[in-house]
């Protein structure tokens, strides 16, 4: 281990977390989060700076470019490894240019229709859905996103033609699918399980290989399409170079604080699992989630406009 007196003394002055997105949306709410924990655990402040724009690629660039000290963080999500493919001209390479820190948390979507849609089921719907070749439509929440890639996969998996229907984000794509405009999407659960609780929505199905204790009744997607896994992970980041010690230590204080009982609790309310690694082990998780969802977006030739 490296005796530099900076190393040992970090953090000693405020940390910017960049977040690539607008405050609100899942990614703030699990940075803002991670935020408090790390200014409580390591007693100095956690600044959460928005920078929206090109899907988080502006906050990713921002982050690439800032000094490899460890006072400038960036909040990861499915969105980075997505968007490695989707865009073919990005001034940085997301899995040379970031070097993973610690993952926070998970949360899967939930494959939801309208309560007057006819399928009850995967299969049903599958049924349906061959039956009447592009005249189902889903809501994504814009091309490229998460939602759009995750049904798309579906789509592959399943040997369908669903027809997307784009929004600006999740919460107008919600409200068209109560109102019925919409028959099937694919969300997360925070915004969503309300709406399936009393009914509103009816859930047919949670994208993460194995069942979850919030909806412990419903079945995965891969219990008819196996191999069927999609969740939306979060995690930390810091520019390539950053030191190891800097890189274990807020790995060790991220774990440390996920591990308890308190948070645990905080996180099941909002639908979400943590997610503790090593910094090694996220690397991994991250490239493979690169790979996956590059052969979605190649076959389903999606392009940013």
């Amino acid at each position: 281990m490296s005796c530099d007196p900076g190393l040992q003394s970090y953090p000693s002055r405020p940390v910017r977390l960049v977040v690539g997105y607008a405050p609100g949306g899942t990614t703030d709410i699990a940075a803002r989060l991670v935020g408090q924990w790390l200014s409580d655990s390591l007693g100095r402040q956690f600044i959460i700076e928005n920078q929206p724009g090109a899907n988080g690629n502006i906050a990713t660039e921002a982050v690439v470019r800032a000094p490899a000290d460890g006072y400038t963080l960036l909040m990861l999500s499915g969105a980075n490894a997505i968007n490695a493919t989707l865009y073919e001209k990005l001034n940085f390479v997301f899995v040379r240019d970031i070097t993973p820190v610690a993952s926070v948390l998970s949360v899967p979507n939930l494959m939801m229709v309208h309560p007057l849609f006819p399928a009850r089921s995967v299969p049903e719907f599958i049924s349906y859905a061959k039956a009447n070749p592009g005249k189902v439509n889903y809501g994504s929440s814009g091309i490229g996103s998460e939602l759009h890639v995750v049904a798309e996969m579906f789509k592959m998996m399943a040997g369908i033609d669903l027809v997307p229907v784009q929004y600006r984000g999740t919460g107008p794509m919600l409200t068209d699918l109560l109102g019925g405009q919409l028959q099937v999407t694919f969300a997360d659960i925070p915004p969503s399980v309300e709406h399936v609780r009393t009914g509103r929505l009816r859930a047919l199905a949670v994208t993460t290989s194995e069942r979850i204790e919030l909806l412990p009744e419903l079945p995965t997607v891969a219990e008819f399409l196996p191999g069927y896994d999609a969740v939306t992970w979060f995690g930390v980041g810091a520019p390539h170079n950053t030191p190891i010690e800097i890189i274990e230590k807020l790995n060790r204080e991220t774990n440390a604080v996920l591990a308890s009982p308190v948070m645990k609790a905080q996180l099941a309310d909002l639908g979400a699992t943590p997610m503790t690694m090593t910094p090694a082990d996220f690397g991994k998780l991250i490239a493979a989630e690169t790979e996956k969802w590059a052969k979605v977006i190649r076959a389903a030739n999606i392009k940013i406009e």
